[in-house]
């Protein structure tokens, strides 16, 4: 009998076609609540974001730089400033081929080709979609000349910007310092999201030590584009609120510098390797701050070709070093106040001891004398303390030197902030030395170097050997003779004008520890030596007491560069190479019968042609009389110098050789 087979299972496909149909339609439901899920998320939960994100394609931020706040000296006269200018700025996401367009640029005069890695480098050290300024300020011959070539080079645009101003050049330049394009070394200093569309920033000077103030906030404007990127009213029938965020100018700064006094300081040293400081005794107040030669800082603010700053650079007279802050020298018999102020201290002497000096002085046991400055003419004869401050007797200093010992000598001095920074409000100062045992044993390696011996000492009592001092402490110690003691820290700033309210906050001076005296007599026996320098008929600066309408106390001294052996002798400025001549010191205040005098100077030549009091005496002279006298006086000393001045070239006139330079006079 047969047995019949089933060959299909209706009931099982069925089963398993349902059961596929509920596993898909699961699935199916599970993915349309994932997708409404994400177009809840993205509709709704993240609808803020993504229309951001949507604005963000057809609005372009772009940052509006502040403007600098400007540097006023202390009458109100504008010393630095902003003035419209064009810049050549790129962008690079919109540059095709950026090696091209820079050599192009330059290849029709815009660029220097020496400054193109330079460029290179500082775009690419940018974002991507940042406007990089490439040339600083062109002329009208530059931008016609773009204008004609402007489709070659999409990416690079012509931009309207205020840029750093200086009006009166190189005056006050090491003082104010300078602006210039932001460097690598800068970034890592600077907020950079701050200075979103700036391209300038303080290099040097006030600019620099004062940036936060000077720089301001910046401000945005949104700008709609099109698909192209260009810049549109309306995108279709809309027309979106722009969002403009005004800049924040920087604040102003008042500067304690007089500028008349600055610029006849300035006069008076062009031509020489100088410089000049001059301070308000009675807090601080840096008057004048000269450095000479100088430079114009707008070369900056404009943009230096590598070429061009190469050059400034290396120029042998060093117009960018600033000589007043920076500068070291032997202040020579400058210091010659301070020794009798340190003796009487510590009471190795009184102001009565005199001492004959016939032009030599000579250590027990030590066979090589020291020389006076006056040796030539036998010495200065017999002289107390006041007298020898007033000729400068070096021998006289040589003595007190010894018996004070270069410790006592070191911890006195440093009262008046010799060996240390004066504190002053801009970046760069130098300290000098102020040499002690200590110092020698922690500078030297040799062993044999490292004994103090009693003749360092000797040249030190006369400011010479290890001692050294910049141009501002040797001011700075003027200062604190003149006032007796007290003490302030130099400063250029004395307020600052905040932009949004006008309101002007006077910085308080700084007072500094004063400078002790056990006896207040001591000053008086100083300070009468220093007027004695200028009015006593022995003293070495005597010819500015003519015609002075005002009572002066000053030292001059002479710091050696060229150093003849004992049995030499020695020879006049005019018979050495200029780069072997003395430096020329003086330092004054006045009045000097006044409670607290005006004003305290101090007055550095390089190589001079003559001594302290012969030639940087007059300068200083001058600065203090631009100061203290009124504009009718001070025509009428004008006058009686120019009439003076063309004598002695009349009574010149007939030599066949030049006539030698003024004699050392300390």
């Amino acid at each position: 009998m047969s047995r019949s087979v089933r060959i299909k299972d209706h009931h099982a496909e069925q089963r398993l076609f349902d059961q596929r149909a509920i596993a898909a339609s699961i699935l199916i439901a599970l993915a349309i609540c994932a997708v409404i899920a994400r177009l809840v998320w993205l509709q709704i939960v993240k609808y803020d974001y993504f229309v951001d994100l949507s604005q963000g394609n057809r609005i372009k931020v772009e940052p509006i730089p502040p403007n600098r706040g400007l540097i006023l000296d202390r009458n109100g006269v504008p010393l630095a400033t902003n003035a419209p200018s064009y810049q050549l700025e790129l962008r690079r996401e919109q540059v095709p081929d950026l090696d091209a367009t820079l050599q192009g640029l330059a290849d029709i005069g815009l660029i220097d080709p020496d400054d193109i890695p330079a460029l290179k480098k500082d775009i690419r050290g940018r974002r991507i979609f940042d406007a990089v300024p490439i040339k600083l300020q062109m002329n009208e011959e530059e931008l016609a000349r773009f204008a004609a070539r402007r489709y070659d080079y999409p990416g690079v645009d012509i931009t309207p910007r205020l840029t750093r101003f200086y009006p009166l050049g190189e005056s006050s330049v090491h003082a104010i310092g300078y602006v210039g394009a932001i460097s690598e070394d800068d970034k890592k200093s600077l907020n950079i999201d701050d200075y979103a569309g700036s391209t300038l920033t303080g290099k040097n000077g006030v600019e620099k030590q004062y940036e936060k103030e000077l720089h301001g906030t910046t401000g945005l404007q949104q700008l709609l584009v099109n698909a192209q990127g260009r810049t549109v009213e309306r995108i279709g029938r809309s027309k979106v609120d722009l969002v403009r965020k005004e800049p924040v100018a920087g604040n102003d700064l008042f500067l304690t510098i007089d500028q008349h006094v600055q610029q006849i300081a300035e006069e008076s040293l062009r031509g020489q390797r100088a410089s000049a400081v001059a301070i308000d005794p009675a807090n601080g107040d840096v008057l004048a701050f000269v450095s000479t030669p100088a430079f114009d800082p707008n070369l900056f603010a404009r943009g230096l070709s590598r070429a061009q700053y190469v050059a400034l650079t290396d120029d042998p007279e060093r117009p960018m070093y600033d000589r007043a802050l920076r500068g070291v020298y032997p202040p020579g018999s400058t210091v010659k106040p301070l020794m009798a102020l340190a003796a009487l201290e510590y009471g190795v002497v009184t102001p009565e001891h005199t001492e004959y000096c016939r032009g030599l002085f000579r250590l027990p046991r030590v066979s090589r004398p020291w020389r006076d400055w006056n040796f030539d003419k036998g010495g200065h004869g017999t002289v107390n303390m006041e007298k020898a401050i007033a000729t400068s007797c070096d021998v006289y200093f040589y003595d007190m030197a010894n018996l004070l010992g270069i410790d006592h000598i070191h911890d006195y001095l440093a009262q008046f902030g010799m060996g240390s920074p004066t504190g002053i409000d801009i970046p760069g100062e130098k300290t000098g030395i102020l040499p002690s045992t200590q110092w020698k044993r922690n500078n030297f390696r040799q062993a044999e170097m490292k004994v103090w011996y009693p003749g360092d000492t000797i040249s030190v009592g006369i400011g010479q050997g290890y001692m050294s001092a910049t141009p501002l402490q040797i001011a700075h110690f003027a200062a604190i003779i003149a006032a007796r003691g007290q003490r302030f820290q130099p400063r250029l700033v004395s307020a600052i004008r905040d932009v949004k309210t006008g309101e002007v906050r006077k910085l308080p001076p700084v007072p500094l520890p004063a400078a002790r005296t056990s006896d207040p007599h001591a000053w008086d026996i100083a300070i009468k030596g220093m007027i004695d320098v200028t009015n006593a008929p022995y003293g070495t600066a005597r010819a500015l007491s003519v015609n002075l309408p005002y009572l002066l106390a000053g030292k001059s001294g002479t710091a050696q560069v060229f150093k003849a052996a004992s049995n030499q002798r020695v020879r006049k400025a005019h018979e050495l190479d200029v780069h072997l001549r003395d430096h020329a010191l003086f330092i004054a205040f006045a009045p000097a019968d006044a409670p607290m005098p005006k004003i305290a100077v101090a007055v550095v030549v390089e190589n001079a042609p003559g001594g302290g009091g012969a030639f940087a005496g007059p300068i200083a002279r001058r600065i203090i009389d631009s100061y203290l006298l009124t504009p009718e006086q001070w025509e009428e000393q004008e006058a009686k110098r120019k009439a003076a001045a063309a004598a002695a070239a009349q009574r010149a006139a007939p030599r066949t050789t030049p006539p030698p330079a003024p004699a050392r006079t300390d």
